[in-house]
């Protein structure tokens, strides 16, 4: 029976750019996604920029736009890394949106005539100069608990303590760096605890992990409290229909925002849109997200929607989050990799497969290896799948016209390949990708050792052998398109340049168990190249690069605000370990491929050094040549893509043009001594 399902992945927020953690998600939505469509059903993939809230609002005013020139701006790149790596939206939009403003409306409007809104005044930390209430995000401060200093406003990173901001010491304003004063305002709230039996009975029905049924059990048993859904002026969102100067909360239109693009697909589609959004619909709704937000998908989410006269999701399937070489992505490390970083070196496929192979149905964390990565790759996709066809399609082209065998010379072992069929769509079915894709692998040995045993390239030399080379290598063809049947939904790009090869349309999961026979294919081309390892360095590198002063500072009071904050405390004994030299640049130049380094050539009369320095910006290499400047002599030398680092020289200022690298005559007069 054919199934009609819409589905979603969470909203990625319209303030920065996509990264491997975020792709995590759309990777294994895309996937089932494109499996289920495999199978014939009618699917909807639906997404949006989550475009709304104070940290838009703000990073706009900083950069002199308005909020819709930013989320204009971010839209257009996060589409473009989505479509890179394929992830197949039936429709991208956002949730500032007309579409979204009126659904918004309507179901506020629906809970609050039922009764399930109320309003109270409650007490807020307030930014005396921007004159703006402040997100617990953007109050800074020292920990009650434990002193620790910049702190946000609502836990310390340092004890992992929770708290009010009412309770910071010092607090301090991060937008305007002044201390905040508390001042009151009505708010409104979604009464929550008005659906706690629906909600018991519903995460408890199916609709979610066990683990996260589990995990709600324990929240239940503390109570469910009323969801503050709005905010005060100024602010970049929703105004609440009858409350002027207040705003819907960002959380509350944001899930909201995937009935709104869906509803923005159904108008252009003509599919029906009530349909799938009518309480006793036999169609189904299905949400891809983060582990960190199951609150408000497994609670207020179904609320608000069970309040306003909707549809439940059927399910709502959560994952783990990123690691990188087991560890959380670092941008000190290069490991905080963007999804265009990722794109500018390798094959985006690589990075679909490795997540497959790594996801189950469970909400554990994965981690990127990235020397498991590179091997898997080599192994898995260059060695064995791709290795298949390019080991037999040269003989089936050049002996036998391009043409198959008329019949199978070993349909038994064929059967062994298309019998797994059924098992193999359970495991994309359940979100089990990676035992799937083990199945698979273990499908592919197994052609390859048939290859092996029967050598079409040795019995090729002999007289009267050519049935043989031709029906053996028929096999192989047949085997190498079962296989990419198998992964067409995690690699749709190979499969759609091996769908051409193959010289067939675009396989479906019913194609399956029929073999390709008396059919003629076209010249095989390679269909990917191993995975090296100065690509993998090159991605780190330009990750550090890329997040050189990105990330945008708090602000401190009575501060420059561009001033970086004060680092870790060290020692008197640490700074004795430094070691700084005046030193004479010998020679400057250009770095190939590199968009901020420059190759200086430095002696401090111990012989010459090799040092890469991030001043491209500031300085042209001709100007830099014969004077001399200050560097860390005793720094380990750092491999980069570029060749080896041995040393570093001092620069200070904000960036760009304004960067000085640090001279001793300068210095000097400034009242710096160099020993």
């Amino acid at each position: 029976m054919q199934r009609k399902i819409l589905v979603t992945s969470a909203l990625p927020y319209a303030n920065g750019s996509i990264h491997l953690g975020h792709l995590v998600e759309y990777i294994q939505t895309d996937i089932w996604v494109r499996f289920q469509k495999m199978r014939g059903h009618e699917v909807h993939y639906v997404c949006a920029d989550d475009a709304h809230g104070t940290p838009i609002m703000l990073r706009a005013q900083n950069e002199g736009i308005t909020p819709e020139e930013l989320i204009a701006d971010v839209t257009k790149e996060h589409q473009a890394d989505f479509a890179e790596f394929t992830i197949g939206f039936d429709n991208y939009h956002s949730t500032h949106s007309p579409e979204n403003k009126a659904l918004a409306s309507q179901v506020y409007l629906a809970n609050k005539e039922a009764g399930h809104i109320t309003t109270r005044t409650i007490s807020q930390a307030y930014d005396p100069e921007k004159e703006m209430f402040l997100p617990d995000r953007f109050i800074r401060g020292e920990c009650p608990k434990c002193g620790a200093d910049d702190q946000y406003g609502d836990n310390c990173e340092a004890c992992g303590v929770t708290y009010d901001p009412t309770e910071l010491k010092n607090p301090v304003s991060a937008v305007s760096g002044a201390t905040p004063i508390t001042k009151d305002s009505e708010h409104y709230f979604f009464k929550l605890g008005d659906f706690e039996t629906d909600l018991k009975n519903w995460t408890q029905a199916g609709h979610l992990q066990d683990e996260v049924s589990h995990k709600l059990a324990e929240w239940f048993e503390s109570g469910l409290r009323d969801w503050d859904i709005s905010r005060d002026a100024p602010y970049f969102g929703f105004e609440i229909p009858d409350a002027p100067g207040k705003f819907f909360y960002v959380w509350l239109d944001a899930p909201i925002g995937y009935l709104a693009s869906f509803k923005n697909y159904c108008e252009r589609s003509g599919v029906d849109f009530d349909e799938f959004m009518k309480p006793d619909s036999t169609t189904e709704m299905v949400h891809f997200i983060g582990k960190d937000i199951i609150y408000f998908h497994a609670l207020f989410w179904p609320a608000m929607l069970q309040g306003a006269g909707f549809r439940l999701p059927n399910s709502i399937f959560a994952h783990g989050f990123l690691t990188v070489d087991g560890k959380k992505m670092s941008k000190s490390r290069g490991t905080f990799i963007k999804a265009r970083t990722y794109l500018d070196h390798l094959n985006p496929e690589y990075l679909r497969y490795y997540y497959a192979a790594k996801l189950g149905s469970g909400i554990d964390d994965i981690d990127l290896n990235l020397e498991d990565f590179q091997s898997r790759i080599n192994s898995d996709l260059v060695g064995k799948v791709v290795n298949i066809a390019s080991r037999c399609a040269g003989f089936i082209k050049k002996r036998f016209d391009g043409k198959l065998a008329h019949s199978l010379s070993e349909p038994t072992l064929f059967k062994e390949f298309t019998d797994q069929a059924d098992a193999i769509a359970q495991r994309f079915e359940n979100r089990e990708f990676g035992q799937g894709m083990r199945d698979i692998m273990a499908l592919a040995d197994k052609a390859n050792q048939y290859i092996d045993e029967m050598k079409p390239w040795a019995l090729a030399k002999e007289e009267g052998k050519d049935q043989q080379v031709h029906d053996i290598c028929t096999m192989g063809i047949n085997f190498f398109r079962v296989l990419i049947a198998y992964l067409k939904p995690v690699l749709p790009q190979t499969a759609e340049q091996a769908e051409a090869f193959l010289n067939i349309e675009p396989l479906q999961w019913s194609d399956i168990s029929s073999p390709l026979l008396a059919h003629e294919i076209n010249k095989f081309k390679p269909l990917m190249t191993r995975v090296e390892s100065d690509k993998i360095e090159a991605i780190l590198e330009d990750s550090k690069q890329s997040m050189v002063a990105e990330t945008p500072k708090m602000k401190k009071p009575e501060t420059n605000s561009d001033i970086e904050p004060i680092a870790e405390e060290i020692n008197f004994d640490d700074f004795a370990k430094i070691d700084l030299r005046v030193a004479n640049i010998v020679n400057a130049e250009h770095v190939e491929g590199a968009d901020k380094l420059l190759k200086l050539t430095l002696d401090i009369g111990l012989g010459e050094r090799q040092v890469f320095a991030g001043i491209k910006s500031a300085y042209a290499p001709e100007n830099l040549i014969g004077k001399q400047t200050v560097m860390v002599a005793n720094l380990a030398a750092r491999k980069m893509r570029f060749g080896l680092s041995e040393g570093m020289v001092l620069a200070a200022g904000p960036g760009g043009k304004d960067l000085f690298i640090l001279n001793p005559d300068d210095g000097a007069q400034a009242g710096m001594r160099i020993k």
